[in-house]
């Protein structure tokens, strides 16, 4: 696949099997891989399911507090 200018950008031509649908994508790098997706309707889901776990050992907001009264309504 050859790499072209189109003005000031870098452009690639998707060849037909390629295609995505709609009108619309999102372009992401991925170390040296540039990977092209449809463009979602909820990028901020997307974005945080592609975040890493994280390794916290959380501190017990509880500890120290009086017991809940049990509320009857």
């Amino acid at each position: 696949m050859r790499l072209f200018r189109n003005g000031a950008n870098q452009a690639v031509r998707i060849p037909r099997e390629f295609e995505l649908p709609g009108n619309d994508a999102t372009i992401r790098r991925e170390g040296n891989k540039l990977i092209i997706e449809p463009a979602h309707r909820h990028p901020l889901l997307d974005t945080l399911a592609r975040l890493k776990p994280l390794d916290i050992e959380w501190p017990d907001v509880d500890e120290g507090l009086l017991p809940l009264d049990d509320v009857k309504l």
